[in-house]
């Protein structure tokens, strides 16, 4: 039997439904996705960016970026290990965390601004980049026993989760959003980098009338918050698809 070929999606909604083949051409392609950046610092960030880019030597690429903010973030999950043995390793993942927005969030400014643009390649290794340099971070985490695992699983899950929503979202509705209310990653470093010089010096709180570890509660706090974005963020984009495809 001979092997069936591999069809586009456009070639399936064609044969399918041709209603949908028009709404697809419709579409704007991947390179013309909008970029919806709402976050506290986005304007602040933007200008601090393209000032970055314009002094950029030459010899620095955006790949050179995408890889420094890679091993920054796998830096910010060796020092977190680390810290079980010294807690000044704490501020050490401090200082990776500033390296991993100086590559993560740079790689693409200096890409605009250079005219060196490839959408679906940048979009593909810097998300996944993202992806592993969340697991390191994590995994780093909960080798300090500053968190416990559980926490720690529910937090790189709720990442994950998110990452996927996002994805599926800039491919079905053409947006590519960036922050969800008023938080972006670079919301989540300063965050985090805070979390650290407070566990610096308090790694053990008080909260609902016995001690706990700092991370443990600020890290369900983030699980709690990551789910309940997911499921507001899931029943918007729902609606707005359905609405748009109502038969």
């Amino acid at each position: 039997m001979e092997t069936p070929g591999i069809e586009s999606m456009t070639e399936f909604c064609e044969q399918v439904n041709p209603r949908v083949l028009l709404e697809m051409r419709r579409v704007r392609p991947f390179a013309d996705m909008r970029r919806l950046q709402q976050s506290l610092v986005a304007g602040a960030e933007k200008r601090a960016l393209m000032w970055l880019a314009a002094r950029t030597p030459a010899c620095i690429r955006p790949d050179h970026l995408t890889a420094l903010g890679l091993v920054a973030q796998i830096g910010t999950g060796a020092c977190y290990a680390l810290s079980s043995w010294n807690r000044y390793w704490l501020l050490g993942a401090i200082a990776c965390l500033a390296l991993n927005w100086f590559g993560d969030s740079l790689d693409g400014t200096l890409a605009r601004v250079r005219q060196k643009l490839r959408p679906r390649y940048g979009f593909y290794v810097d998300h996944m980049t993202d992806t592993f340099g969340a697991l390191f971070l994590i995994c780093g985490l909960a080798i300090s026993g500053h968190v416990s695992e559980r926490v720690a699983l529910a937090m790189l899950v709720g990442f994950l989760m998110l990452s996927v929503n996002t994805y599926l979202a800039t491919y079905t509705i053409g947006t590519f959003r960036l922050s969800f209310w008023k938080f972006s990653p670079t919301e989540m470093r300063i965050l985090l980098a805070v979390g650290n010089a407070y566990a610096f010096y308090h790694p053990v709180v008080h909260f609902l009338g016995s001690e706990r570890r700092f991370f443990d509660v600020a890290g369900t706090v983030a699980s709690i918050s990551m789910g309940v974005v997911l499921v507001a963020s899931t029943i918007r984009n729902t609606m707005l698809l359905y609405r748009a495809e109502k038969v």
